[in-house]
C-alpha cells in the first residue's frame, strides 16, 4: 500500500482552540448575568452561531458577531455601550491569543518529515486568522502546503488529495473533529485518524461507527507514526 500525501487539521489538533472558545464563552456568560440564566444564555448563543454560520463562516470573528447579537436579543436592545465594547474586546482578545502547540506535535510532525512523508495543513474558518495562526504557530515550514477551506467535505478532501495523485485508500487526514476530519475524508475513499480533543465544538459532535472502515482513533498525536507503519504493514 502507498500512502501519498498526510493531511492535518490545525485548530484542536496541532494547537488549542476550542479551550480559548470555552473561556471566552464564560466571559460572555458572566457579562450578560443579569439578562439570562446560563443554560438559556448558551443555548440561545449556540442557535444563533448555527443560524450564522452559512452568512459568517467558521472562526472568531463570527463568534463575535453572533455574541453581539445574543446579547441584544437577551436584553431586548437594551445594552450599555461599555457591554458592547466588552464583548469587542473579548473577540479581540481571542484573534491576539498566543498559538500553543499542543504536546507532542512538533516532535512528530519533524519526525514524519523526517521520514519522507509529504503533509499539507487542511484548516476551516476566517482566511486572514487562519493565515496568521499558522504563522504564528511557527509550524508552516514543515508542510508542502496550508490549504484554508470553508467547508470540510468528502469533495474537499477529493480535490486536495487528488491534487498529490492520491487514489482510494492513498491519503490519510488526522484531526480532532469527527464530522469535518474523520467522516468526510473516509467518505471520500481515505483513511481517517481521529485523535479527540479535550472538548467538542457542540456543531463539530458527531458519532463514528466502530466498524467503519480505514478509521483509527488515537489518544496522542504522537501516535500517528505508528498507526502509519500500521497502515502501509496491510
Amino acid at each position: 500500500m502507498t500512502i501519498r500525501i498526510l493531511g492535518f487539521d490545525a485548530d484542536d489538533t496541532l494547537w488549542h482552540n476550542e479551550t480559548i472558545f470555552h473561556l471566552s464563552e464564560q466571559r460572555f456568560m458572566d457579562l450578560l448575568a443579569g439578562h439570562a440564566a446560563t443554560e438559556d444564555l448558551a443555548a440561545r448563543l449556540v442557535a444563533t452561531e448555527r443560524r450564522n454560520l452559512k452568512l459568517y463562516g467558521y472562526g472568531i470573528k463570527g463568534f463575535t458577531l453572533s455574541m453581539v447579537e445574543t446579547a441584544l436579543a437577551v436584553s431586548d436592545a437594551d445594552l450599555p455601550v461599555a457591554v458592547i465594547a466588552e464583548i469587542l474586546a473579548i473577540g479581540r482578545d481571542m484573534l491576539q491569543h498566543p498559538v500553543e502547540p499542543l504536546p507532542g506535535v512538533v516532535e512528530t510532525l519533524r519526525a514524519l518529515r523526517g521520514a519522507g512523508h509529504p503533509m499539507v495543513l487542511i484548516t476551516k474558518g476566517d482566511l486572514l486568522d487562519q493565515e496568521q495562526k499558522v504563522a504564528r504557530s511557527g509550524l508552516a515550514e514543515l508542510f508542502e502546503t496550508v490549504e484554508i477551506v470553508s467547508e470540510k467535505t468528502a469533495a474537499t478532501y477529493r480535490r486536495i488529495f487528488g491534487r498529490w495523485g492520491a487514489g482510494e485508500g492513498e491519503a490519510v487526514m488526522i484531526g480532532n473533529s469527527a464530522a469535518s476530519d474523520v467522516l468526510p475524508a473516509i467518505q471520500a475513499g481515505f483513511w481517517g485518524l481521529h485523535i479527540p480533543y479535550e472538548i467538542t465544538w457542540v456543531h463539530e459532535r458527531a458519532e463514528i461507527p466502530d466498524d467503519l472502515p480505514r478509521h483509527r482513533r488515537l489518544a496522542s498525536i504522537t501516535e500517528v507514526p505508528a498507526a502509519l507503519a500500521a497502515i502501509l504493514a496491510g
